[in-house]
């Protein structure tokens, strides 16, 4: 399943580097709150891949919060993820 680098996990003054914001096709918290736990994969452009775990859902609209390995690259904004099963 695919989904999409939204943002960092951000505040007004800090910006978490490993967490990010993103959207895999649910509109509601419940349906996003289902990806709890799955495996995500981010592979840049020279073929790397960098993995993570998606760790909970992320306000109202379906967003989910995921923790990777290392930070992704600023690159990887609004590219596609792999959502394992």
């Amino acid at each position: 399943m695919k989904g999409k680098v939204i943002q960092f996990r951000r505040g007004r003054h800090t910006i978490h580097v490993r967490h990010f914001l993103i959207d895999v096709g649910a509109d509601s918290k419940e349906k996003a709150e289902k990806f709890v736990g799955k495996e995500v994969e981010w592979k840049s452009p020279a073929g790397k891949i960098i993995k993570g775990k998606i760790s909970s859902a992320h306000g109202n609209r379906g967003l989910v919060r995921a923790i990777f390995e290392k930070g992704l690259p600023g690159q990887a904004l609004t590219q596609e993820v792999e959502v394992k099963k």
